[in-house]
């Protein structure tokens, strides 16, 4: 009986540490969360405003950080982008924005 309980013990603990493999590899190798990231495009690019540069990482379930990098010839406070991305991104709880003057001899390109 020791053997039969020794095996069964030894495939919950494979399943769970498969599944904490899994549930973690995500975060441990800093996935990119697309959907959230074009979320934040979609929020802060309108006019010539445009996303330059974006990073989204997880910091919790379901909790998210960003830094975004925004190019226009007309800028806006810091705040004002952050509260139009966090508007529509609730899980966005921690938002860095740096906001470049564009000159006005600039391209801005509409893929970002």
């Amino acid at each position: 009986m020791d053997p039969a309980m020794g095996i069964v013990g030894a495939i919950l603990i494979t399943r769970w540490s498969w599944g904490l493999l899994k549930a973690t590899s995500r975060v441990l190798l800093d996935q990119q969360q697309t959907g959230i990231q074009q979320g934040v495009k979609r929020a802060v690019e309108c006019g010539d405003t445009r996303v330059s540069d974006l990073h989204v990482w997880s910091i919790g379930p379901n909790l998210y950080a960003a830094i975004v990098a925004v190019v226009t010839h007309d800028p806006q406070p810091p705040g004002h982008y952050r509260d139009r991305i966090q508007t529509d991104n609730a899980s966005l709880v921690h938002v860095t924005v740096i906001v470049h003057t564009c000159p006005m001899h600039c391209e801005l390109s509409q893929d970002g």
